[in-house]
Formats: C-alpha cells, sequence, structure tokens
C-alpha cells in the first residue's frame, strides 16, 4: 500500500504541474485567460453590494422578467490536458498515450463513454476508481488515478472537472489527509476574502443563475405575510449568500407597511472550530455588508439595526442568549443554504430543530440543495460517492451553461465545489459539514422538532415565476410531492427546496 501511495502522489503532483506545463499549452493558456480576465462590466443589481451611488435605485427589478437579457453560450469543445490527445467530444480515444498494456486495456474498457459526444466518462471512470478504493484493489486505483490525471483539467469541461476535483478527493481519502487539506482549502479561501471579491462572485452567480435568488425571493414572500402589520420585527438569518437577500425585502417593508415597522436583523456567521486563518477576512466583509445594509436602509425610511454573530463550532452549540430574542418582537429565523453544514452525528441537527421552536418565531424560512448525501462515506462509500457524482455533475452543468466560459467568478464557485467534494469524500462523517439531505428528511426533523408547515399564498409562487422568466430555458419551479415546499429545478432535476414553517 505504501508503494501505491506513493506512486499515485507522484501522478498527484504531477495533476498540478503538468497540467500547466508538460501536460499541453492549451491548459497553460486557459489558466492565464482566468487569471487576467476582470469582468469589467457589472450588471445593475439593486442589493446592498451596489456601489454607493446605485443604492437609492429601486429593487423592484428583482423580480422583473424582462431585466435579464441572457446571451448565448454555446459549449465549445475542448481537449483534455495530459500526456494523451483524447478529445472530449471527438473520436480520437486510440490516440490516448498508453505506456503500458495496462493503461490501453483501460482504454479500450472506457473507449465508448470516451468516445461518445454525450457520454459522460467522467462519471464512468470516477465510479470504477471508487469502487477500486473500496476494494482495496491498490493496482487500478494507480492505473485509473494515472489515466484521470492525464485526462482532468480544472479549466476544460464539465466532465474534465468533475475528474480533477473528485480525483484529488480520491487521493486524499486514500492517504488520510482530507481533514488537513479540506482545512487548508478553507483557510486558503478566507485568508484571500475581500468585500470585492466577494461582491463580484455574488453578483455574477446571481445575474446567471437563480440558485440563491429563488430561495430569497420564496422567503422574502414569506416572511412579509408573516409580519403583516406588526411594528417590531427580528430575523435571525443563519445563511450563505451575504446578506443579499435582505434590499428587496427592507424596500418591501417600506412600501408596502402603512406604518414602517422597526426591523433588527441578527445574522450569524458559523465557522468550523479549528480553521481560523481567514477568520479576519471574513469579519471585514461583513463589517462592510452591515454598513451598506444600515445606509440603504436609511434611504428606505426603515428603521434599522444590524448585528452580527460569530459563532465558532457547530451550530448546534450556538447560544441562544447571544440573539438577544425580545418579548415585544415578532421573530423570523431564515436559514438559506446553512442547516446542512451542522454535522450529523449526536443528534446535532434534530436538536437545532428544538432550538428554533424554543425561540418561538412567527415563521422559520428553510432553503437547501436537494441531494442525499447524509450517508456514511466511511461504511457505504460507493453509494454516497455516487450521489456526490450525481449532485456536483448537475450543478456544474448549470454553472457551464449559465456562465461565460471564460469567467473568474465560475471559476471561484467551482473551486468551493471542489472543497465541498474533498469535504464528502475525503474527511470523516463526524467532521463533514457538506452533507445535504432531501426535502423529505428536512420535513421530518423540522416537524420533529415541533414546527409545522406553512401556506404560501399565490403572489409568491407568481413572484418566483417571474424570477425564472429571467434566466435561460431549463429553469423551473416544481411543487414538492412528498413534502411541504416547492422545487427549484434543471432541466427536470430538482436542485434547491424551499419551504418555510411555525
Amino acid at each position: 500500500m505504501d508503494t501505491l501511495f506513493r506512486l499515485v502522489r507522484l501522478q498527484y503532483a504531477r495533476s498540478f504541474n503538468s497540467s500547466r506545463s508538460s501536460s499541453g499549452s492549451r491548459s497553460s493558456r486557459q489558466n492565464l485567460r482566468y487569471q487576467d480576465q476582470e469582468e469589467e462590466e457589472e450588471e445593475e443589481c439593486d442589493n446592498i453590494f451596489m456601489d454607493d451611488e446605485d443604492l437609492s435605485s429601486s429593487s423592484s427589478r428583482y423580480y422583473d422578467p424582462r431585466h435579464h437579457q441572457q446571451t448565448s453560450n454555446t459549449a465549445t469543445p475542448t481537449t483534455p490536458t495530459g500526456g494523451g490527445e483524447y478529445h472530449a467530444y471527438g473520436r480520437s480515444t486510440d490516440k490516448l498515450s498508453c505506456s503500458n498494456s495496462a493503461a490501453r486495456d483501460l482504454s479500450l474498457e472506457f473507449a465508448a463513454s470516451l468516445s461518445c459526444q454525450n457520454g459522460k466518462w467522467a462519471s464512468d471512470i470516477l465510479l470504477e476508481t471508487a469502487k477500486a478504493v473500496a476494494d482495496g484493489n491498490t493496482g487500478r486505483v494507480q492505473q485509473l488515478m494515472w489515466m484521470l490525471n492525464e485526462l482532468s483539467s480544472p479549466y476544460g469541461d464539465v466532465d474534465q472537472k468533475l475528474a480533477f476535483y473528485f480525483l484529488q478527493a480520491l487521493f486524499c481519502r486514500v492517504t488520510d489527509s482530507g481533514e488537513r487539506t479540506y482545512s487548508a482549502l478553507i483557510s486558503a479561501s478566507e485568508k484571500n476574502c475581500s468585500f470585492e471579491s466577494t461582491r463580484k462572485v455574488v453578483l455574477k452567480f446571481q445575474e446567471f443563475s437563480p440558485w440563491t435568488t429563488f430561495g430569497h425571493v420564496f422567503c422574502n414572500g414569506a416572511i412579509i405575510d408573516a409580519f403583516e402589520g406588526e411594528s417590531r420585527l427580528h430575523i435571525i438569518d443563519i445563511s450563505n449568500t451575504f446578506s443579499t437577500q435582505w434590499p428587496t425585502l427592507l424596500e418591501a417593508i417600506a412600501t408596502r407597511a402603512e406604518e414602517t415597522p422597526h426591523l433588527r436583523l441578527t445574522t450569524i456567521v458559523a465557522r468550523k472550530a479549528g480553521v481560523s486563518a481567514g477568520a479576519a477576512g471574513v469579519q471585514r466583509v461583513m463589517k462592510e455588508i452591515g454598513s451598506r445594509l444600515e445606509k440603504f436602509a436609511r434611504l428606505m425610511g426603515v428603521p434599522f439595526k444590524f448585528k452580527v454573530v460569530h459563532h465558532v463550532g457547530d451550530l448546534s452549540e450556538l447560544n441562544l442568549e447571544e440573539l438577544d430574542v425580545r418579548v415585544d418582537e415578532v421573530l423570523a429565523v431564515n436559514c438559506v443554504g446553512k442547516l446542512h453544514s451542522v454535522t450529523t452525528g449526536g443528534n446535532r441537527r434534530d436538536l437545532l430543530m428544538s432550538m428554533f421552536k424554543m425561540l418561538q418565531p412567527r415563521i422559520v424560512t428553510v432553503v437547501e440543495e436537494e441531494a442525499d448525501l447524509d450517508v456514511d462515506a466511511w461504511v457505504d462509500f460507493l453509494r454516497s460517492f455516487q450521489e456526490s457524482l450525481r449532485f456536483f455533475r448537475v450543478y456544474f452543468e448549470t454553472l457551464e451553461e449559465s456562465f461565460p466560459r471564460t469567467s473568474n467568478e465560475r471559476l471561484k464557485l467551482e473551486q468551493a465545489a471542489g472543497s465541498a467534494v474533498m469535504d464528502l469524500v475525503a474527511c470523516q462523517p463526524t467532521e463533514s459539514v457538506e452533507r445535504r439531505e432531501t426535502a423529505a428528511r428536512w420535513s421530518h426533523r423540522l416537524a420533529g422538532g415541533g414546527l409545522r408547515p406553512v401556506s404560501f399564498n399565490d403572489e409568491i409562487l407568481d413572484d418566483v415565476r417571474a424570477l425564472l422568466r429571467r434566466y435561460r430555458e431549463g429553469w423551473s419551479m416544481v411543487p414538492c410531492s412528498d413534502s411541504p415546499g416547492i422545487f427549484l429545478s434543471w432541466k427536470d432535476q430538482p436542485v434547491v427546496w424551499a419551504s418555510a414553517w411555525n
């Protein structure tokens, strides 16, 4: 086994070097293009990431289907990096460089998926690699990892990117370096975190994809309905979208209420214990966001207070006293994309649902990505790996068809997804913060915590439909068949779930 790890480590090191030097100039040229290109034209977005002179503009276009004009983004066939000359959309599998009979056998084994234009060769090879890892077949693991290393690239098409990120995760799994590598990836990302870089990524993601804005529109509509007629409001925000949800709600409060209510917003920023290198950068970003939110609220004429609670550790360990819940305020708890960061061990997720009930909120809004990843990857590795591969293929495909090919913001989103893959494939379940669950499972947890689903009116659904018309074809809203709430679907595959509870 030690021999395998030394050989694979050599190949793994080459995956970062050969793709930029010996494995072909195409990858190097693409790398430079990603590094050098800066998107100068920013789509006007009515949120707190706008420049100061734009803060006073109306945010009604957030719902306007005519606001966004989607440009064509036809994918161009690309060539994977590495020693071979295999073309993902071509018919040249015979050109894949093979240095021995085992490599030639692999080329023949996967010839069908490699040569097919619509073949998902990365899924086929990665699943075989995962099976070899599970079986302890070190020779086949080495051969398949070599093949993946030759074909993968973080700058290629969907299959090349999947191969790149999942290969890294598989290597870290067999070398037992998952937790260390994941912590390093997160620390590096947060250390380089700035308001401007965060602003660009968030705005571009919301411009080209409804992945996050879908939940914002749904939750804002449900919260506004729950707050109807109240004068003192408090929102506890547990989300991963940097408060971009709230400018639209602030304007709605200012325009819909006869007497403008007072609003307090408490945002919880949780970080995994032991990952502290980027804490200062995140704090600076949140301070700037708070300042802009307060300025926007003043322009809207809404009495407003903003507070950030920086929490180190699991959300289930949150000190409720820090939230400063008051009896004279109507409370909403907003959870967007963060519940899955609660570790699954020790019934922590069920404990958090009970904690929500203890706060006695008027409404709890929940938005989570739809995937069955709450599987013990060390007990049922293949099932966990296959579902992770399915989910991230869909995610990468949405980015591929929504973003321009040469987009720095898209690359950063893909790198963040790569970190999640590392967590799911190579980290112990007790340490994992990326284990998404299905709508049915979350509904069971919420109901078990004493919460009941809230029905929502047709106006909210109309707002969601109007939002989706801004984006390219393929996105749709679908009612949940076995759970409360609605799905955002991409080409008939549910990807995000939204619901409301009290």
